[in-house]
């Protein structure tokens, strides 16, 4: 049974930082694109981010400059380093593949910034 789970949000000023931990279980994850999403109140989940198995990254144009996404395959880990954090960026952020697999959806951890 495959399980991700997300860590590492919190409440934090504009201008501010967070780093976002994704763990995996009970999938070969160093083969698969990792991403991370994010879903505002009253909004779409939204791709912040994306990480190959080989590193290569791509991010939406929000974001572009001010995160990095990053994985560490014999962790089975997927990171999201947040800086510069804009009341904007509030959302419950999930990872999970890219394309996403329905079943994987975590609970998500919420990010809330601060004006």
């Amino acid at each position: 049974q495959v399980q991700l789970v997300e860590s590492g949000g919190g409440l934090v000023q504009s201008g501010g930082s967070l780093r976002l931990s994704c763990a995996a279980s009970g999938t070969v994850f160093s083969v698969y694109v990792m991403a991370w999403y994010r879903q505002a109140p009253g909004k779409q989940r939204e791709l912040v981010a994306s990480v190959t198995s080989g590193g290569s990254t791509i991010y939406v144009d929000s974001v572009k400059g001010r995160f990095t996404i990053s994985r560490d395959n014999p962790k089975n880990t997927v990171y999201l380093q947040m800086n510069s954090l804009k009341p904007e960026d509030t959302a419950v952020y999930y990872c999970n593949r890219r394309p996403p697999v329905f079943d994987y959806w975590g609970q998500g951890t919420q990010v809330t910034v601060s004006s």
